[in-house]
């Protein structure tokens, strides 16, 4: 598969991008704190906890329900095996993702009044 190179390179960029931005932010909060700065400025008092999980369980929710509607529309030969698997996992996972922002911000209204 001509992807592949593709794939592996955007894998090994993400994850040397992701070590480099954690090992700056922790040297930055650790001068923080040798200053004398509160730690607690390091916690988001404004967000509700908890949201991460209720997110990351709707996106596999959908991911499970977009599988299923591909392989039906692959069955059913409406759509090719690629396009109806990746299109119905993307679709159905974003909308649990939205599904998860309504939720949040319903929550974060409740909690403000």
């Amino acid at each position: 598969m001509e992807l592949e190179p593709i794939f592996i390179t955007a894998i090994i960029f993400g994850f040397s991008y992701s070590v480099i931005f954690l090992m700056i932010r922790r040297s930055e909060r650790f001068k923080l704190l040798e200053k004398g700065v509160d730690a607690s400025i390091f916690l988001s008092p404004n967000k509700p906890q908890g949201f991460s999980a209720l997110k990351i369980g709707l996106l596999f929710i959908g991911a499970a329900l977009g599988l299923l509607l591909g392989g039906v529309l692959n069955s059913m030969e409406l759509l090719p095996e690629n396009p109806a698997y990746f299109s119905m996992i993307f679709l159905f996972g974003g909308i649990a993702l939205v599904i998860g922002h309504f939720l949040e911000k319903k929550e974060r209204d409740e909690s403000v009044k």
